[in-house]
């Protein structure tokens, strides 16, 4: 079969199964959210805890309640790390350098997991298991359950709060995370992912050559990576080493792991806001733009210019060859669209147009359909963004959903989209004006900005890909990234939450003559302009002087 014929049925069988899932996923998810009932091993967690889960907090108390978990996981993961030679499981494993360890920590609690270390040579298996599995899964719950808080915003009225953070993230995990992921690894190991406790195996080459083969929990760290939108491999290689992605079945079931609950969240916003047109109108956003991002990745490493590129069929260098270019693009495609970052091809050897698409999935704020929760809530924040937007054009007092959008309520969207933007910038003009941040750059000229500027991009954006060409496990990029990281996922956070907030306490206006309708294909349309229209506004500048020199030279 071609690698065109392929690609088609990949994506025709993605499409399917994820519209299959879409209802029933979606439905039990906001089932989740409303149960009143506690199942037993959460009332255990709740005890452990000191919870009062019958107590729902005010915006501000589930807003500290967000930090404090995550600052304590940060602490918890750099200590582990810190110790990590004196530990079961170690592998002879030494422990991590301060930096290294600091940056690790804040980016698998920001649901980042950039990684400037090699895996399979720096982690031992309980800091594999115990920290970063353990995080994946908590992250991934923050982010699920800040959505679900905004959502009770627009469903609520005339209240100060927006429900309980440690019931959300515990339900996230219990009811969500966790019966996927048990389902998924068995799907993984079924398919020939590694999943013991080996610390590795020596085997004879067929050249008669010793090599080490290094074991572990991958399965299970891998499921929940993706499922996750993490994105942290176990191995350096990420899914195109052969022991995480060892076919292109698997890869593929990856990527439907990786789209399943950032496409499926809105239609638990539709069901809990009771309007399921206002969850399909956002979806079919979601789609449209990531149906465009997959087609022009696809087309810009299938048709790029050159002759070596001609003879060989496809941009081939760095390219997963056992699964074909179109399985490569629509991996590198969706783990940008999400704030996954997981890698089966070397995103820093895609042509020019193919890297500059990468980033732009990113810069996009990843809403196409984004990170596990976070795909949602800056969707949904873009939404009222386009509501004042269509206001002002027609001289009517903007709403949605019922609620009327003033100046406190402008002024926290606003802050929201100019928030990532300005750490992308900032920290790529302070790294591109230091000697230690071009230091790091292993080609000058546009593709050393590009490295620098997709570093940045993808730290705070929570993504966690990279460009290979920057070396950035040193002090000053685990340093700035790991600011980025931090920055970037909880700057957002609180500004989401205040809007929450800000919503649920009004009343729900009636729709009139002049509202305009937001489940319409009229608004679904204005949405997906104004997404572009902001990235390409912010970004032009610096993208022009990166990827796009480098393909027009």
């Amino acid at each position: 079969m071609s690698d065109t014929a392929s690609g088609w049925l990949q994506v025709a069988l993605l499409v399917a199964a994820l519209v299959a899932v879409h209802r029933p996923l979606g439905d039990w998810m906001a089932r989740v959210f409303t149960d009143a009932r506690h199942w037993r091993v959460e009332r255990l967690v709740y005890r452990a805890v000191g919870v009062d889960a019958g107590t729902e907090q005010r915006w501000p108390v589930y807003l500290r309640s967000v930090l404090t978990f995550s600052a304590v996981g940060v602490l918890f993961l750099y200590l582990l790390q810190r110790v990590q030679g004196r530990l079961p499981w170690s592998n002879g494993m030494a422990a991590v350098e301060p930096s290294s360890a600091w940056n690790t920590a804040v980016s698998f609690v920001t649901n980042t997991n950039w990684q400037g270390y090699a895996g399979e040579s720096t982690m031992g298996h309980l800091v594999q298991m115990a920290g970063l599995a353990v995080q994946n899964f908590v992250s991934a719950a923050v982010g699920i359950a800040v959505a679900i808080a905004l959502v009770r915003g627009f469903a609520r009225t005339r209240t100060d709060v927006l429900g309980n953070s440690w019931v959300d993230v515990t339900r996230a995990v219990t009811r969500i995370l966790l019966p996927l992921s048990v389902l998924g690894a068995v799907v993984l190991v079924l398919g020939g992912v590694v999943q013991n406790l080996s610390s590795g195996t020596d085997a004879t080459t067929v050249a008669g050559a010793t090599q080490f083969l290094p074991g572990g929990p991958v399965a299970s760290q891998e499921v929940i990576k993706e499922l996750g939108t993490n994105g942290g491999g176990f191995y350096n290689a990420n899914s195109a080493h052969p022991f995480e992605g060892p076919s292109a079945w698997v890869s593929l079931f990856q990527v439907f792991l990786i789209l399943l609950i950032p496409l499926t969240l809105p239609r638990t916003f539709g069901r809990m806001v009771g309007d399921r047109r206002q969850g399909l109108a956002i979806a079919g956003v979601m789609a449209a733009l990531a149906a465009a991002s997959l087609a022009l990745t696809t087309w810009a490493q299938a048709r790029a210019g050159g002759a070596a590129t001609q003879l060989a069929g496809a941009a081939l260098e760095g390219q997963e060859v056992r699964f074909g270019s179109p399985l490569s693009s629509l991996f590198g495609a969706a783990t940008t669209l999400t704030s996954t970052g997981a890698v089966n091809s070397m995103h820093d050897s895609y042509t020019p147009a193919g890297g500059l698409l990468t980033m732009a999935n990113m810069m996009l704020g990843e809403v196409a359909p984004g990170g596990v929760g976070s795909g949602l809530y800056g969707m949904l924040v873009l939404a009222l963004v386009t509501v004042f937007v269509a206001g002002l054009m027609v001289g009517r007092t903007p709403e949605y959903l019922g609620k009327k959008l003033g100046r406190r309520e402008m002024t926290l969207a606003s802050l929201y989209v100019l928030a990532t933007p300005t750490l992308v910038l900032v920290g790529t003009a302070v790294a591109m004006s230091t000697d230690a941040g071009r230091g790091s750059m292993l080609n000058d000229g546009p593709h050393g900005l590009s490295e620098v500027l997709y570093a940045f991009t993808s730290a705070a954006n929570n993504n966690g890909s990279a460009f290979g060409g920057l070396s950035a496990n040193t002090t000053f990029y685990d340093v700035a990234l790991g600011l980025a990281m931090a920055f970037g996922r909880f700057l957002p956070i609180v500004l989401v939450l205040a809007l929450a907030g800000r919503l649920a306490s009004q009343g729900r206006a009636p729709a009139t003559a002049g509202t305009l309708p937001t489940h319409r294909p009229l608004f679904a349309g204005l949405l997906g302009a104004v997404v572009l229209v902001v990235v390409g506004l912010t970004y032009l500048p610096a993208l022009s002087l990166g990827p796009i020199a480098e393909g027009l030279s």
